[in-house]
């Protein structure tokens, strides 16, 4: 096969592409190889610019053998690393005296390999989640088997302890359930008519009783406007009942709801409603801003456990409102409280 023949081949593929003969040089090329792996490779020894070990192994037991074989390539563009598979096949009959080349095709699964990490990640955290209170529960009902067997003040205090524990399994068994099903939706759009200043007041409604328990203000404003979008409504009620509950167990002794109606919203290009729920607590550091709706994450994670928070709260926010086709943000100062925005596209007026 002519150069010239071996460059059309390749410059057909999509992928990135390099063919290695039996010299062992770089024979052929494409546009995509070039920017994965440099400029002037075509000649050069495949060892020099494939400089992982696994790659020059995989390269040179295909010459030798001409069986497939299939490895990994690792890359940084920038500030992220990159993961690719490679492809090894034996092509006959070209190269140098026609003894035939190993063509290298680069598939990058950079984000595949994400998304088996947070898979990981996730079983990891549920599991830790999970052993905690499930460790405390068997080391209490050792002890009600033992020591405590007849001391009914030791017992009273375990089981109410126990009580707690399995009401935060509960808690977190029900937010993985709803997480899943929110994501199994996201794609789904909702199909009925909601009234938002309906649902924050029946939202707050459900909410007294914990915020005078806690001694905090709840306080509604709405400028009456009416506000009617296409939604669900047990899933808006569910972001507005997160985020109040979040608002009252962490942000001081007073919580305000503010429900804006926005003539045009940049991000959403309508008509929107902006629903704020604005507190005075203590605040919230940076740089745990960026990373709040990720699953698990916690500024606060000793007292977010003693409050009974799953650490998924945020994050099924974040995928309603997705779902919603709406917008998300979190805005806070140390000291100076914490504001969460959702802003929802309303139905367009007839």
């Amino acid at each position: 096969m002519t150069q010239q023949l071996i460059n059309g081949f390749l410059s057909a593929m999509p992928l990135p592409a390099v063919l290695v003969d039996q010299q062992e040089r770089i024979v052929g090329t494409n546009t995509e190889s070039c920017s994965l792996l440099g400029q002037q490779i075509l000649g050069r020894h495949f060892a020099t610019i494939l400089r992982q070990p696994a790659v020059i192994d995989a390269v040179e037991s295909c010459l030798n053998d001409q069986q497939p074989r299939l490895t990994r390539h690792q890359s940084n563009e920038g500030t992220q690393d990159t993961t690719y598979d490679v492809t090894l096949r034996f092509v006959p009959s070209i190269g140098a005296d026609d003894k035939g080349a190993v063509l290298l095709c680069f598939s990058d699964v950079t984000e595949v390999e994400h998304a088996s990490q947070m898979r990981r990640d996730f079983v990891a955290n549920v599991s830790h989640e999970l052993r905690t209170p499930l460790t405390a529960l068997m080391g209490f009902i050792e002890t009600l088997r033992g020591a405590a067997k007849d001391d009914s003040n030791a017992r009273d205090r375990f089981l109410s302890i126990m009580e707690g524990e399995a009401s935060r399994m509960n808690r977190l068994v029900g937010d993985l359930l709803s997480l899943n099903r929110v994501e199994s939706q996201e794609r789904v759009r909702p199909k009925m008519q909601v009234d938002l200043i309906s649902l924050l007041s029946s939202t707050l409604i459900s909410l007294e009783p914990l915020s005078k328990s806690g001694g905090v203000e709840l306080i509604l404003e709405t400028d009456e406007t009416p506000a009617q979008l296409i939604g669900d409504p047990d899933q808006l009620q569910q972001v507005f009942t997160n985020l109040v509950e979040n608002a009252i167990k962490y942000g001081g002794t007073r919580v305000l709801v503010k429900l804006t109606n926005l003539q045009r919203d940049p991000g959403l290009r309508s008509s929107a409603a902006q629903v704020q729920v604005i507190d005075n607590g203590p605040g919230i550091a940076p740089h745990h801003l960026p990373r709040l709706t990720e699953r698990f994450y916690r500024a606060d994670s000793h007292r977010s456990r003693e409050l009974g928070g799953t650490g998924l709260g945020l994050a099924i926010v974040k995928h309603i409102t997705n779902r919603h086709r709406g917008r998300f943000r979190v805005e806070s100062k140390l000291e100076q409280g914490s504001t969460f925005t959702v802003v929802l596209p309303l139905c367009p007026e007839k």
